[in-house]
């Protein structure tokens, strides 16, 4: 292994933040500063879109937050941008009809901006979470005027009750779900593969 090579950092990153504890997203996140890595897990059944992940550890979505803006320099408009965007990821779940917060579980870690990048790369690539490549609209935020004269989101298709704003539906939703399902069968297929879990137990 040589340690600084992208490769390599990315694993020793992922592979820390893999031992980080998965935390319910079922109770209220206590108050931290900081900026950071994160991903969401499906944790307990009853979504039969994901439940098959749960024994893996596959995460479903993987996000950042960053403690500078990378376009200008500035330091983030709070001290605690990771707790505020895993609230808000708490949130909009617990807005959907047809999800529950208790079914989902949140695994975080805080880290300078240069690693989330590379974390959250590596984890992007190497799990292909489904609501990151497939449902995605899930992270985006509402855009006013934009949101509404725009289509839907993949997520917000299949996961609807946001309370937003919405122009047409353009996505069919047994569609989106049919690929899930493959990508579900896929990522289980693959994972052991990654090189953060080849000391798994």
């Amino acid at each position: 292994m040589t340690p600084l090579s992208t490769k390599d950092l990315t694993t020793i990153i992922c592979g820390r933040f893999e031992r980080e504890p998965l935390r319910s997203l079922n109770s209220e996140l206590p108050r931290f500063e900081g900026s950071g890595l994160y991903a969401i897990y499906c944790v307990a059944s009853g979504s039969e879109l994901y439940e098959r992940l749960i024994p893996f550890k596959i995460p479903i979505y993987v996000g950042k937050s960053h403690s500078h803006s990378s376009a200008t320099g500035d330091p983030a408009p709070t001290p605690d941008p990771l707790w505020r965007r895993v609230r808000g990821h708490r949130a909009s779940i617990g807005d959907a009809d047809n999800l529950e917060v208790s079914q989902f579980g949140v695994r975080l870690l805080r880290m300078p901006d240069v690693h989330c990048d590379l974390g959250e790369n590596g984890l992007r690539v190497g799990y292909r979470p489904v609501w990151n490549s497939i449902l995605t609209g899930f992270g985006s935020n509402e855009q006013g005027a934009k949101t509404r004269s725009s289509a839907r989101s993949r997520w917000d298709t299949v996961h609807p009750g946001r309370k937003r704003t919405f122009g047409q539906e353009t996505h069919d939703p047994g569609s989106l779900r049919a690929r899930v399902r493959e990508r579900v069968v896929e990522q289980i297929a693959a994972y052991h593969l990654l090189p953060w879990r080849s000391h798994d137990a």
